[in-house]
């Protein structure tokens, strides 16, 4: 059975309660039982971490490594500013969805640029919660393919 991380970044341990007219009113604890039951459905194993800090997002990746066999990051602002962590996602060779709740290309400027789009299977944005489904279902397909 293939297994997924699912890594959340910075002030997500916050949602719910962070900017809802932007993110929604869903929980952290919300996406990861969405994630639980989409898995359940597509065979999967899911593991989630969260963190707000740079250096234990990239430890999280580094230890993915050999244990899952692909990746799920919502690195929140992260997004636009780590090459440490696009660096980390390139070494350890995994296939890496990159979710976004809001539409990250609708908003400010600097929140255009994606360093982990650059080492991403593929990326999701705009569609809240349901991006992190609609990633777990893209690589469900992927690892069928294989």
């Amino acid at each position: 059975m293939s297994s997924v991380l699912i890594l959340n970044g910075p002030n997500l341990n916050l949602l719910g309660t962070r900017q809802p007219n932007v993110y929604g009113a869903t929980t952290l604890a919300d996406v990861e039982d969405m994630c639980r039951a989409a898995a359940k459905r597509l065979g999967l194993n899911v593991a989630f971490a969260q963190s707000n800090h740079e250096g234990v997002m990239i430890d999280a990746v580094h230890g993915a490594k050999g244990t899952h066999d692909a990746l799920i990051i919502n690195a929140g602002a992260y997004t636009h500013t780590s090459i440490a962590l696009m660096d980390a996602v390139a070494s350890v060779e995994l296939p890496l969805v990159e979710v976004h709740l809001s539409n990250i290309h609708a908003r400010e400027t600097f929140r255009h640029t994606s360093y982990l789009s650059k080492v991403a299977v593929g990326m999701l944005c705009g569609f809240g919660a349901q991006g992190y489904v609609m990633a777990l279902d893209a690589l469900a397909a992927r690892f069928d393919a294989s």
